[in-house]
């Protein structure tokens, strides 16, 4: 006889096995519905064309609205996401869309409708290329099923960086270089949340930390104030301090663990560029890195570039890129860096706009005296990046080295002054196409470096564990400098071709440190349906 346990165990995964067919059937049927929804879009009014004190051009415009969605709902369908995009070509790009208005149509009985109104969102293009332009209104929609795949999840991915020469002296007019690294943010964003209880509201997992915040709409709506007339994903704007405020009480709502207080920023940003770009709809917004928190590697910059991605890339109608990631447009990635910028300034004040562009374009950039320059690597280079686990005041180590520079002007602009030529040289070496091999660049490259840390050293910003890392390194005869703010943070080493690392990685893990190895310069944010 079968205990009473066993049987149970039987029964119940009989029964699963079951539910599960019958929602894979229930999936499969929507391929067989019949589908013929139509949509008419007339513009009934220019109400006023301008020119903005920047040079973008912006219309408003009154729509007449006529659509016939209900073929969309079946038996399967939970709801249907509808938005109406402007659709035109300009000299730099095949397809430019706006989104102009958008709903979240609940039943069949509600997707027969006709409607007049103002553009919900502000139509601007980035330049003027609006005046004397033909373009298009089109209706597209998402069909969100009760059971099986979700056909609206987005998902978006953005890289940390590394500075690879530069620090400190950047502040007093020296030339910066720094690199994406192949180390991500990701971001998965789904519309709507999947249970229907949730359905009004917003939710944020932090995978990495298990942690799941949530708000009802309705309680959101109330906080932040709404004003379709400043609702454009198309133009960002800063967040004011009288909605910063309001954000934080949110974010105080979700009584976040003493010890986790550093993360108040960081979901103070999620809000301010969800309900911006998206406005208020319920959404499931999942977070999880590969990058260490607070560690100088662009964690910050990474979350508000992947999660400007995954929000820009939600209105995008063109979802055929498969299974992999692919890369934004041009036009979508000034925009995304502008948004991902404004993220930035909530989480740290004053950013440089270094993190934000690196991790939203890939690549490396030069950076000095504000301007920044995007940089073409032509040869390939990995690091060991080597995290000492130690917390750093970055706001007080750039205030030392500033004292120390009152202390001897003469000495420490001649150090900048050093600082500038490594970062030019390092940049040229990275860019040439010349017939140098791969391994004299690696040598020149290694000797920069090192010369970079002995002028961080007289900076005053290295540290006891740094100095560990090198120690380390240099017995393997591997060449390293710190990254970023130094006092502790991460520590750079230089991988030439060929490198086996797993004996000084062992040797600094035992010694408390963490390691990780990342190839130099790759992707900037991508996303994926």
């Amino acid at each position: 006889m079968h205990s009473f346990g066993y049987r149970a165990n039987a029964l119940l995964t009989f029964a699963v096995t079951i539910l599960a067919f019958i929602c894979a059937i229930a999936s499969f049927s929507d391929n067989f519905s019949n589908q013929n929804p139509s949509a008419q879009i007339q513009i009934l009014n220019i109400n006023w064309f301008q020119k903005q004190p920047h040079g973008n051009d912006e219309v408003s415009l009154t729509l007449n609205i006529t659509a016939d969605l209900q073929s969309l709902f079946t038996w399967n369908t939970k709801q249907v996401f509808a938005f109406v995009a402007a659709e035109y070509e300009t000299s730099k790009n095949a397809l430019n869309q706006v989104s102009l208005w958008d709903a979240i149509i609940p039943e069949k009985e509600h997707a027969k409708f006709w409607i007049q109104i103002s553009n919900k969102y502000r139509f601007i293009d980035q330049g003027h290329n609006l005046r004397g332009k033909d373009f298009n209104l089109t209706l597209h929609w998402h069909v969100m099923p009760k059971t099986g795949k979700m056909k609206m999840e987005v998902k978006a991915r953005a890289p940390g960086k590394i500075i690879l020469a530069g620090e400190h002296a950047v502040v007093h007019g020296s030339t910066a270089v720094a690199a994406a690294i192949d180390l991500y943010t990701y971001v998965t964003l789904r519309f709507p949340l999947q249970s229907a209880e949730n359905s009004d509201r917003l939710t944020l997992q932090l995978k990495d930390i298990s942690l799941e915040f949530s708000w009802s709409l309705a309680r959101i709506k109330e906080a932040i104030p709404y004003d379709s007339t400043t609702l454009c994903r198309s133009t960002p704007t800063s967040c004011s301090q009288e909605t910063l405020k309001s954000i934080a009480v949110l974010v105080e709502e979700q009584n976040l663990p003493k010890e986790k207080i550093w993360l108040s920023s960081g979901i103070s940003t999620f809000l301010w560029l969800y309900t911006r770009i998206i406005g208020f709809n319920p959404a499931t917004v999942v977070i999880n890195s590969e990058l260490p928190y607070g560690s100088g590697l662009g964690s910050s910059a990474a979350l508000c570039v992947a999660l400007t991605a995954a929000l820009l890339a939600s209105s995008i109608s063109d979802k055929t890129h498969g299974n992999g990631w692919s890369s934004l447009d041009e036009t979508n990635l000034e925009l995304l860096n502008k948004w991902a910028f404004e993220g930035e300034k909530i989480i740290h004040g004053k950013p440089s706009g270094i993190d934000n562009t690196v991790s939203a374009y890939g690549n490396m950039i030069k950076f000095c005296s504000g301007e920044i320059t995007r940089l073409q690597s032509n040869m390939p280079l990995r690091m060991l990046i080597t995290n000492t686990r130690v917390g750093r005041n970055t706001k007080a180590l750039v205030s030392g080295v500033s004292q120390r520079a009152a202390r001897h002007p003469d000495a420490m602009n001649s150090v900048f002054n050093a600082v500038d030529s490594i970062s030019k040289e390092l940049a040229a070496i990275i860019q040439s196409k010349d017939e140098t091999s791969v391994t004299e660049k690696e040598e020149r490259i290694k000797e920069l470096m090192e010369m970079n840390q002995g002028l961080l050293q007289s900076m005053g910003v290295s540290h006891s564990s740094i100095e560990a890392v090198i120690l380390t390194t240099v017995k393997h005869k591997l060449v390293s400098k710190l990254t970023g703010a130094g006092g502790g943070g991460c520590v750079l080493t230089l991988l030439p071709t060929g490198t086996v690392v797993d004996k000084v990685v062992e040797e600094l893990e035992s010694s408390g440190f963490q390691c990780f190895t990342a190839s130099i310069g790759g992707n900037g944010a991508q996303i994926s349906y």
